[in-house]
Order: C-alpha cells, then sequence, then structure tokens
C-alpha cells in the first residue's frame, strides 16, 4: 500500500504542476484585460419605490424643483414681516391644540401634552410663481424642538409597565402649493404639500425607567423606519392634497340647458396611413368643464367619413362657453394623430332653433400659427341649444292643462311627465346621526342606472355636511326609476381598508319629476338614528 500511495502522490505532483502552470499562463498572460463595462442606465420610471427614494437625498435642489419665477416683492414683504407672522402662527397652533390635547390628559395616564418650544424657525418661505396659472409655491424650512411629558401605563396581570416619550425634534422642509379654483378666479381650492429632503425626527422612548432608544442599533433602525414611511408618502414627488374651497361653494354656474349635437360628416381629411387614406374619429366637449369629451365611431380607411351620431351636452354659460371639436387619426399602437379641430360659440346659436355649421379644421386656435393655412378638410355639425324651462313656466303649464281638463268635462287625472330627455340633479347636503361600530369616516355613495358617484370623506363626525351636486343625463323622465345613496366610512391602516355601511335609502324619482324638485330628510336604512338630507331637481327642455 505504501509503494502504491507513493506512486499515485508522484504522478499526481507530475500531473498538477503542468496543468497548473498552462492554467495560469492563460489566465495571467495570454487573456488581455478586458474594458470596463459601461453601466447600465435605466429611466426613472423603471424604478420600483425603494430605488427611487434612495436616489432623491443625491439630487440637488435644482432638480426636485423646475426653474419658477421668483416673487421678489412678496419675498420681501413675507421677509420682514415673518417674525410678527411666526408669533401668530404658533398662537394659532397653541389655542387649536390645546382643547384637543385636553381630551386626552386623565386618558392612559397621560399627565400633561404641551409645546415647550414652537417655533418655524427664522428662515421665512420663498414664494415662488409659476408661469402657467397662479399657483404660489413656498419652501419654508419648519424645525420644532419639544419637551413632551407622555407617560403610558399599561397594567398587564401583576405588572404595571410604562412608557415615556421625551424629547421630540422634528426638522422638515415642505413644498406647498396654493392652487386656484379656477385660472381667473383669485381664491385657493387646495394645498398639496410634499416634503423636500426626508424629514428628521427625533425621540427619546423609555421603557420601565430604562432609556430603550440606547440599546444597540434599535436607534438607527426606528430614524431608518420613520424616514422612510414617511418620505413613501409625501416626499416629492409624493403629494398630499388638502381641499380648502369646494367647487360646489364657488362661484360656479348651473346648468342652464341642453346641446344637441350632431356630427354628420367631415371631407377631405389628410392622409395619414401609409395606403393614402386615414382612420378617422372626433371627440367633442364644452370648454370649462372637466368631463371627459365624448367620442364618434370610428370610420376606418376613408377620408370622408359619414357619422350622423347625435350628443347631448351640459351647458352652464352659453355666453362664454365654445363647443370644441378635435379630428384625430386613429392608431392601433402609439398615439393617435391629430387631423384637426374647431370651436364654435354657444352665443351663436338661438334657443330651441337647429343649425348647421361647416367648418374648415385648423392645427390650433391661434391666428398667427402659419400651420393654420394648410388645408385639413372640412366637417359639418348641427347644434342645438335647449334651455331649462323654469319651474314657474312648469307649474303654470301644469295647473292650464288641469284647468283644460277640466272645463272639458274631464276627469282630473295624474299627470304623464314629458318623456323628453333631461338633467337630474342630486344634491347630498348631509348627514346627521350616523354612527358606525368601528370609525366613523363617512362619504355618500349614489348609484343610479348604472353609475357610482361619492362624496368626500369627512373623518371623525357623525352629523357630515357634504352639500355636493351630482348631475345625471337622461334620454326620458324616470318615473320608474329609484335612485340608491348610502352613506359608508372607511378607515385605512396597515395598507388596508376597512369599510362599513351606515345606512341607506331607495328614493323613488316620480314624484321628483312631477313636482320639478324635491329637498327633505330621509331616514337611513339599517340605521338606529340616522337621516340624509338631500335635494332632488328634475330639468327638461
Amino acid at each position: 500500500m505504501g509503494f502504491v500511495s507513493a506512486l499515485l502522490g508522484i504522478i499526481g505532483f507530475g500531473v498538477g504542476i503542468p496543468f497548473g502552470l498552462v492554467l495560469g499562463y492563460f489566465i495571467f498572460i495570454h487573456n488581455e484585460p478586458q474594458d470596463v463595462k459601461v453601466p447600465i442606465i435605466r429611466p426613472l420610471h423603471d424604478l420600483d419605490s425603494d430605488s427611487l427614494l434612495d436616489l432623491l437625498d443625491e439630487m440637488p435642489l435644482w432638480v426636485k424643483t423646475p426653474d419658477y419665477d421668483r416673487a421678489d416683492w412678496l419675498n420681501k414683504f413675507i421677509f420682514d414681516m415673518w417674525p410678527y407672522l411666526d408669533k401668530a402662527i404658533c398662537g394659532i397652533i397653541r389655542s387649536s391644540t390645546e382643547p384637543i390635547f385636553a381630551e386626552y390628559i386623565g386618558k392612559f395616564q397621560i399627565k400633561s401634552i404641551d409645546f415647550e418650544t414652537l417655533s418655524l424657525g427664522t428662515l421665512s418661505p420663498i414664494v415662488h410663481e409659476t408661469n402657467e396659472v397662479n399657483e404660489l409655491i413656498l419652501e419654508p424650512a419648519i424645525r420644532w424642538a419639544g419637551n413632551p411629558n407622555i407617560i403610558l401605563v399599561l397594567k398587564l396581570l401583576s405588572l404595571r409597565i410604562t412608557l415615556q416619550l421625551t424629547d421630540l425634534q422634528i426638522s422638515m422642509v415642505p413644498r406647498i402649493v396654493l392652487k386656484p379654483l379656477v385660472p381667473t378666479f383669485p381664491c385657493f381650492a387646495s394645498v398639496v404639500v410634499s416634503l423636500m429632503e426626508k424629514p428628521h425626527v427625533d425621540f427619546g422612548l423609555k421603557l420601565l425607567g430604562g432609556d430603550i432608544m440606547a440599546i444597540p442599533g434599535l436607534y438607527q433602525f426606528i430614524q431608518k423606519t420613520i424616514r422612510r414611511q414617511v418620505a413613501s408618502l409625501y416626499l416629492w414627488p409624493q403629494t398630499l392634497e388638502m381641499p380648502i374651497l369646494d367647487a360646489l361653494v364657488a362661484p360656479i354656474k348651473k346648468p342652464v340647458g341642453l346641446l344637441h349635437v350632431k356630427v354628420v360628416r367631415a371631407r377631405k381629411l389628410l392622409k395619414m396611413d401609409i395606403l393614402g387614406a386615414s382612420d378617422p374619429y372626433v371627440k367633442l366637449s364644452l370648454s370649462g368643464e372637466r368631463l371627459p369629451a365624448k367620442k364618434t365611431s370610428i370610420k376606418m380607411k376613408t377620408l370622408d367619413p359619414e357619422w350622423n351620431e347625435d350628443f347631448k351636452l351640459i351647458v352652464k354659460d352659453p355666453k362664454s362657453q365654445v363647443l370644441q371639436l378635435h379630428v384625430y387619426d386613429w392608431e392601433k399602437v402609439g398615439m393617435h394623430d391629430k387631423l384637426g379641430m374647431q370651436v364654435v360659440p354657444l352665443r351663436l346659436l338661438t334657443p330651441n332653433v337647429t343649425k348647421e355649421f361647416t367648418l374648415d379644421l385648423l392645427k390650433n386656435t391661434n391666428p398667427n400659427d402659419p400651420h393654420n393655412k394648410k388645408y385639413r378638410g372640412k366637417i359639418v355639425v348641427e347644434m342645438t341649444f335647449n334651455p331649462f324651462k323654469e319651474d314657474n313656466e312648469r307649474f303654470s303649464g301644469l295647473l292650464n292643462e288641469h284647468m283644460r281638463k277640466d272645463s272639458g268635462g274631464e276627469r282630473a287625472t295624474e299627470d304623464v311627465p314629458s318623456s323628453g330627455a333631461g338633467l337630474l340633479l342630486v344634491v347630498i347636503q348631509g348627514a346627521e346621526h350616523v354612527e358606525g361600530k368601528r370609525h366613523n369616516n363617512p362619504y355618500a355613495i349614489i348609484l343610479f342606472k348604472g353609475e357610482r358617484k361619492n362624496t368626500k370623506l369627512i373623518k371623525k363626525t357623525r352629523d357630515p355636511c357634504w352639500n355636493e351636486e351630482f348631475e345625471f343625463m337622461l334620454e326620458e323622465a324616470p318615473v320608474k326609476e329609484k335612485i340608491h345613496i348610502e352613506v359608508m366610512s372607511k378607515r385605512k391602516g396597515f395598507g388596508f381598508s376597512f369599510k362599513e355601511s351606515l345606512g341607506h335609502v331607495d328614493i323613488d324619482l316620480i314624484d321628483v319629476v312631477h313636482n320639478g324638485h324635491i329637498n327633505k330628510k330621509y331616514n337611513l336604512i339599517r340605521s338606529k338614528h340616522g337621516v340624509i338630507h338631500v335635494g332632488l331637481r328634475w330639468k327638461v327642455t
């Protein structure tokens, strides 16, 4: 055995050395070093949320903030007034939070909650104004250092556990955008808040008298977790929008009639396809409306399409609104090509009179654009503006009908409402005494003819006030229809949404059609004492 082992060792040694030399030659001498690979460049929209958040700290401020025009005169005014504004704002914060804090004093063994130091800092906000609309952008540096005394006592069997929060410090740089209701209306409708930098939050936490934040690794873990959680919700480009003025309480005009539009045909459109044809369709809408545009059908492979399709649009201001017509070439893949557009002011129409328009298609509405000299074809539309009948006119008509029936010796029967098209307006004014088993964050749902519309959610209240109006355009009077209104409550937690029904009501619409309008309170089904205040109005042309 010794002889065999020695022989195998000699053979292995003799083979291993040449093999190692050959392998080393090819690795270190024969193969030349390769060039450094070019790093993979990926667009931002391909990055996940975690990768994007990690990059935000490395971005300079001029990348995060677009180049806006500074309002220097306003910045100077705010800089001079900032010490006084700081005291006034801090006083408002203290006075508004005192009753909230007072509700928790005495509960959960909380002894006191107070701001020891509350200041917005010496750096005044910087005001920017965009070039598009009259938005105001504020970027104040906010730092807050407080010394709260919050003690939570938990009695578990014979154990008494105390948790104390001390030395709270917060610093952040929010970006506050005040958005106007409409560009020409000098009133802000909402505030959009986002953080330009990850916030810094520092605090002390004592458990059973010992500072648990002193545990190695725990402080850094909590800091990183808080910063990442807050950043994922509010760090740019994530935003938090808070409404100030509801569009319903602003001076926005109410519906006054219906516009009947018939898209008849188009002639000699531009050739957009390779085979010398186009696949045209038309999108039409009224100016000043946020509703989605209505569309015609697509006519394949033609430059002279015939549609003859009818549409109805809600008119709120016939003196200033215009009908916008956009003709597109449908594409199966990619963006649809624009063939042309045109507008028709509603002031050119006479009420209840149909008028036909033959319009030259343009690239845009700029009269000085040389591209508008190019011929893009024509479009033919028929338009009729039908104003809504006033309530007194409707009621006088019903009264005259009764008088004619009675004078003719006929028995007065129930009026049969008009079967023509109309507009159903639903106003959800508010609710009272709605109470959920787990939470009270009520909002209302309106279900009618397959459409679903929601009011805004109001947190922590049993008597919400919405005062929101919804519109339903109908082809005929809803004499046999019901509208379903349900009050719901929703709470979010741990990434999940928990919903609960607070009651509902089904309202017959035949009385609304006969009377023109109804404004009353309805008892909610499956609610002990809940009621909802609803206003209904039926408008016909």
